[in-house]
Order: structure tokens, then sequence, then C-alpha cells
């Protein structure tokens, strides 16, 4: 089996070794996340429509529904993320990476048979266990990288996300509008296809010398995050990472819903849209970060990123028409430039180690936000489209949205000061 070992050797032929089995491992991985992202945005467009037409077109009780349905997802992903985590640690990265892709292209199939709601939410619970791979690929980056490439390398991890949400949306909407099932099946074949790519070609990043015992303190979720509480500066920066996946709740939770509500918009139109901003977040990630982190610092980006989300939530909240709406667009994609940025300055805050452990408290914040939100989000948007119709605001729920990045900022501002010694001593 292939393995990247990154201890540093000695001679300069092998550092050029080294650097080109590195260069490969990182492009695999790209190609790992790509295609599971690819997989996942088929059936955002699609999703919603599916659980309308169970529901005979009630909108305001979908998007309950729906909230239920992400809110299990998250916790799944709560319960089982830190454990997937300490299984990296202890086994590598390959083998959890692999059994995600696996699990999850079987869940595809299961809700493309689906015949009633409650198939769609065994789907749910299967996909949230299952779900590890992106976590996963941030601590395979992070083993393979310096701490000063990691916010450079994770921006490009970035750009997978950015090419799935371009594709996989327009995709999904097209084969959507042709039957909705349809984008379920192919979202099945792409994640066993990346399954089968991975096994033969993915190589694992962790060496056994490096790896920790598995331990159920570590493993379960309010155990990984006591990893966080090492320092005022580690916790603030989860927190920054709770309330970012908290305030982007709002798109996958109503976005759908409510250009469909609002601008009338059809599965091609909205998985154009969607497409839209994933190459906004391509441009961003791929080329903006590695710019900006150069120019103005890790901080810096981190902080100017957060304020381009509230902006974008809030101007797409009060959009009238669907062409302000999407003059809002470019905005959501200048937000992701936080993303790479705020991975590198936590994973520089633990030891190699703990990698892992780390990237599995972050799932689990990340489970615990998306458990507040998907209910919040969608509550609010059903009770603006039914019981407080007469108040004329169904883009309030963007407003909670704005509202949640601003104090992120707030929190990412004190979190990431400089100390007073780190001054004193120059």
């Amino acid at each position: 089996m292939l393995r990247v070992d990154d201890r540093e050797p000695k001679t300069g032929a092998a550092r050029v070794d080294l650097g080109k089995r590195r260069h490969a491992a990182f492009i695999f991985i790209f190609i790992t996340v790509l295609l599971d992202m690819l997989a996942i945005g088929i059936i955002v467009p699609v999703l919603p429509k599916l659980v309308v037409d169970f529901l005979g077109g009630d909108t305001p009780r979908a998007a309950e529904i729906l909230g239920v349905f992400g809110t299990v997802w998250a916790l799944m992903q709560f319960v089982f993320s830190p454990v997937q985590g300490s299984l990296s640690d202890r086994f590598g990265r390959r083998p959890v990476i692999l059994a995600s892709n696996v699990g999850l292209g079987l869940d595809y199939l299961l809700m493309a048979l689906a015949p009633t709601l409650w198939w769609l939410f065994v789907g749910r619970v299967i996909s949230g266990i299952t779900a590890a791979s992106v976590s996963t690929a941030f601590a395979y980056v992070a083993d393979i990288t310096a701490p000063a490439e990691r916010a450079r390398q994770m921006g490009m991890i970035g750009v997978a996300f950015g090419i799935g949400f371009v594709i996989g949306p327009a995709l999904g909407g097209l084969a959507g509008a042709e039957d909705p099932r349809l984008p379920f099946y192919i979202a099945a074949v792409l994640s066993l296809a990346n399954a089968l790519y991975g096994y033969f070609i993915l190589p694992e990043s962790l060496p056994p010398e490096r790896r920790t015992p598995f331990s159920w303190r570590r493993a379960n979720p309010i155990g990984s995050l006591l990893l966080v509480r090492r320092s005022h500066g580690l916790f603030g920066l989860s927190v920054t990472n709770f309330l970012l996946h908290l305030s982007n709740c709002v798109l996958p939770s109503v976005s759908v819903l409510y250009m469909t509500y609002r601008y009338g918009w059809d599965e091609r139109m909205i998985g154009l849209t969607l497409a839209v901003v994933g190459v906004g977040h391509m441009v961003v990630q791929g080329v903006l970060v590695g710019f900006l982190v150069s120019r103005i610092g890790d901080r810096w980006t981190v902080i100017l990123g957060i304020l381009f989300g509230a902006l974008s939530f809030a101007l797409m909240g009060l959009a009238p028409t669907g062409a302000l709406f999407l003059a809002a667009v470019p905005l959501v994609a200048l937000s992701g430039m936080s993303n790479g940025p705020l991975q590198s300055l936590m994973t520089q805050r633990v030891g190699a180690h703990e990698q892992g452990q780390l990237q599995g408290a972050n799932m689990s914040g990340m489970g615990i936000a998306n458990m507040i939100g998907p209910l919040l989000f969608a509550q609010v948007f059903a009770l603006s489209i039914g019981r407080f119709q007469a108040w004329g605001e169904p883009g309030v729920t963007f407003f909670v949205a704005a509202a949640s990045m601003a104090v992120a900022i707030i929190v990412t501002w004190y979190a990431t000061r400089p100390s007073p010694l780190h001054h004193a001593g120059g």
C-alpha cells in the first residue's frame, strides 16, 4: 500500500522525491473531495422538491420536515464524527475515507428507491453516520503539508468544493427536471466510483509511528471537544467555526424552497444559481485565498471573509426580486475565503498527532450547529410564509444568519489578538 512519509529526508534527491509524493497525494485527496462534493451537490436542488411532492405541495410543512431531516443528519455527525476522527488517528486516513464513500454510495441508492418520507429519513441517518471524508481530508492535508502552507492547500481543497458545487447542482437541476430521483442514482455511482478510485490510488498519509491508540474519551463528542479548551485562542476559533457553520445552514435548509417560493424558480434555475455560487467559491479559494494570506495573513483573511458572508445574507433577505438575489451571490462566494485560513489557524494550535482529533472536534462543533441551524432557519422560514405571512418578510431567516456572522467577526477579532507577551518580545 502506498504511504506518504513526511519525515524530513537527509539528501536533496530524497527531498525532491518526497515533494513529488506529497504533491501526488494532495492531487489524490483533491479528486476524492471533488467527487464527494459532486455527489452531494447533485441532490441539493431536488431533495426539497421530493419532500414537497411527498407532502402534496405543502411548502411550509416541507420546510419543517427538511429542518427535522437536517437536524437528524447533524446529530449523527455529532455522535460519529469524533469516532471517525479518532479512528483515522489510530488506523490512518485512507480506510476512513474509503468506508465513508462506500456508505454514502449505498445511502444514495436507498434514497433513490425511497417510496415514503420514512425511507428518506433513514437515508439521512445513514448519510450523517458515513459522511466523514471531508473532515478526514482536512486531517490528511495537515499530515502532508507544513504549517506555513496549510492555508493555501486547504484553500485548494475549497476549490474541490467549488468544482463539485458548480457541476453538481447544475447536473442535478437538469436531471431532476426529468426525474427527481435520477440525481440520487448519479450520486450513488459517483460515490462508489470514488471509493474504487481511492482503493487503488489514494495513499495513506499518516505513518504508523505517528498514530495514537483509540480512546473512547477522545472519540465521544464531549471528550473530543475538550481539546479546543486548551487555550483561549483555540476555543475562540472553535466558536467562530461553530457560528460560521450555523450561519451557513440557512443555504441548505431553506434556500431552495426560498427561491421557489419568493421568485418562482424551477429546478434548472436553482441548479444554475447554485452552480454560479460554486464557480465563485472555486475562484475565491483557488486564487484569492493564497494571495490574501500572503498579503494580510490568516487572521485578516478570516475576518474579511466573514464580513462578506454577513453582507451577502443580509442582501439575500432584503432582495425583492430574483435579479437582486443573484447580485448577492458573489458576496457569498467571497465569504468562502475564511474557510482555509481558519482551519490553518486551528491546526497550528495542536500537535501533529492530534490533527484527526481536532477535525473530529470541529465536526462535532459543526454537528451541534447543524442540529440547531436546520430547525432554526426552517421554523423561521415556515413562520414567515405561514402564520406571519402578513408581515411580508420571507427573508427574515437570512437576517438571522447575517446576525450570527456578525457575532463571529467579534469573536474572531478577540480570539486572534496578539498577546501582550508577543508585543513585549518584539
